[in-house]
């Protein structure tokens, strides 16, 4: 008898202690990745691409392998910093797809060029350091230079619609590409790093920049 409730004892909280024992690796491995992802943001921004994996490694306070196991190599671990650092968060909801986009269609025709100028300083404010890591990078890994390239192209779609969407009607490629101009990082860089233009003053700047190239208050 005693056997034979042991035996069942056994049998009915195997299953528990496995589920149980699958969640916790399950909330540790998470962890683990969000330490790295968050170390690896702050080292790339810091210190450019010449980060070791292995530097990123102790500063999330896991080991060599443990990082590797998440993401394969350091590429692929910089493109998804990269990636979280464009909408501000690990959720899997395009940037196109979020509150701040959706903002550029509403309002006045400078509202919906202050919503784009919010926009984009949010964006280049956040990838600012990233973005230098990833020029440097691309110098020495054909997959990096490959992203870059990538983001290049998939920024100026982008820009080319909502560039429309803030000016209510098609716009001429000279419109839209000179928009894609002013909005890129490297102009960002330039006025906040070397110019020591606030946050503040560059969005406004550029949102009085969009106003003009299309030709929004005529």
């Amino acid at each position: 008898m005693s056997t034979n409730a042991d035996a069942r004892g056994t049998a009915s909280t195997t299953p528990k202690a496995r589920r149980y024992d699958a969640t916790l690796r399950r909330r540790q491995a998470e962890e683990s990745r969000r330490r790295i992802l968050d170390a690896a943001a702050t080292l790339f921004t810091e210190r450019g691409w010449s980060v070791g994996m292995r530097e990123i490694a102790r500063a999330a306070g896991v080991s060599f392998e443990t990082v590797y196991s998440h993401f394969g190599s350091k590429p692929r671990l910089f493109n998804q910093v990269l990636d979280i650092a464009v909408v501000g968060d690990d959720e899997p909801v395009a940037l196109i797809d979020r509150p701040e986009f959706a903002a550029i269609s509403r309002g006045t025709p400078r509202e919906r060029a202050a919503a784009a100028a919010r926009l984009v300083a949010g964006v280049n404010g956040r990838t600012v350091g990233l973005q230098r890591a990833l020029r440097e990078g691309a110098a020495a890994e054909p997959q990096l230079a490959s992203r870059l390239d990538e983001i290049r192209q998939a920024q100026r779609q982008t820009v080319r619609v909502a560039s429309a969407v803030v000016a209510g009607r098609d716009l001429t490629p000279v419109e839209s590409d000179s928009v894609w101009v002013v909005i890129t990082l490297e102009v960002y860089d330039l006025l906040i790093r070397s110019a020591g233009w606030s946050p503040a003053r560059y969005e406004q700047w550029l949102t009085d920049t969009i106003v003009k190239l299309l030709s929004l208050e005529m």
